[in-house]
Formats: structure tokens, sequence, C-alpha cells
């Protein structure tokens, strides 16, 4: 949305970081809130991904070959996770990933997303739906932890690296909880997994198309 609008790019990244931080957290609370949380199944994930969201964050790197491949992975997924029959977990067909996968996951996504600049729920969603790691509802609430402690190690990286440009408006801010507050009371409390599913799936489509008209 930021891409589309013409937000600066100086300070796009650093904005989405700090709206993620309200989102996420938002999310992180209600979901566990509701049960669907497991720290178990969140810790390796997260051990991996804070330090090197830290190193993505910290090392700026030439990433618009980068944004291409993302968004091509991005429009797979979403069109897997739009087919059912393909990508839903079976009840009871669930499975946690072995740690070393967890690890090397979590150490992944986390540069991708100190990199890019966003949280990795973006990334890590798809991969534990289709992976068959978790069902929606606990991959939603893993995702919110991990984007939540990913943000704020992106956050302080950038902040850190003096590549921080702390502008952001107080009506976004507010916005964006609003909308958190209500789409994470709908998404853990009243959704089913099939509307989660098409959420997500329109989410990874909208991330790939900014991922392909941002530049730089």
């Amino acid at each position: 949305v930021a891409a589309l609008a013409g937000w600066p790019l100086a300070t796009m990244a650093t904005q989405a970081l700090i709206l993620n931080l309200i989102v996420a957290g938002i999310a992180w609370v209600l979901f566990w809130r509701a049960g669907h949380g497991s720290l178990n199944l969140l810790r390796p994930f997260a051990v991996a991904s804070v330090p090197a969201a830290f190193v993505g964050g910290w090392m700026p790197l030439p990433i618009s070959i980068l944004k291409k491949c993302l968004a091509f992975t991005l429009f797979v997924a979403s069109a897997r996770l739009a087919l059912p029959a393909l990508s839903a977990p079976k009840t009871g067909f669930v499975r946690p990933p072995a740690l070393p996968m967890a690890l090397a996951t979590g150490g992944a996504i986390g540069w991708l997303s100190g990199a890019v600049g966003v949280g990795g729920g973006i990334f890590l969603s798809p991969v534990m739906v289709l992976g068959r790691w978790a069902d929606i509802k606990t991959t939603a609430a893993t995702s919110a932890a991990f984007i939540f402690l990913n943000s704020a190690t992106g956050l302080l990286a950038r902040f850190a690296s003096g590549r921080a440009v702390a502008e952001i408006s107080l009506p976004l801010v507010a916005a964006a909880a609003i909308g958190g507050l209500l789409g994470s009371r709908f998404g853990s409390a009243w959704a089913n997994v099939v509307w989660l599913r098409r959420i997500l799936s329109a989410v990874l489509v909208i991330a790939a198309i900014k991922l392909v008209i941002t530049h730089g």
C-alpha cells in the first residue's frame, strides 16, 4: 500500500516496522489468549531469526533482484493456498518441523526480514501451512509473535546503523491499531479456516505486487 501510494523509500521500511510492532503485538496477545499460541513452536524460529534480522537490518544490500525472486515465491505460495485440496492440513495431520529445519527457516526468514524491511510473517506463514507444521490459527499466532520480534530487531538495527527515519503520523498509527484489533479479534475468535486461508492468499498477492513495484 505504501509503495502504491508513492511513499518515500527512505521512510517506508521504518514506518512499516513501527506499524508491525503495533498490529503484530495486538495479534500476538489476542491469538495467544484464544489458546492458539505455542511457545515450543515459536522458540526455534525466534532464536535463529532475531540475530539474523539484526544482521540483515544492519547491513544494507542491493536487493532488487532478490525482491523479484521473493515476489515470484509469494505468488506461487498464494496460488497453492487458494487451492485447499493441495495445501490444507487434514485434521490431526500436523507435525512441527525438526529442530534443524526450524532453525534454518527462522534464520533465513529473519535475515530476509531485516534486509527487506518486513516482519517476516509473510514468508513464515505459507511455509508453515504448506509444510503442514501447524494449523492455520496456530500459524497466525506464531507468525504474529515472529513479526513482532523481527520488527523490533530490524528497527533497532536500522537505528543503530543510522538508516532509520522516525517519521510516522499519529492517524496512521491509530488506524493500524484499530484495524489490527478488529482483524485479530475476527481471526482468533470467529473466522473459519477457509476464510483465513483466503485472506492469507490475498495478502501474499498484495505483498508480491509491493515487492515488484518498489525499487532499490
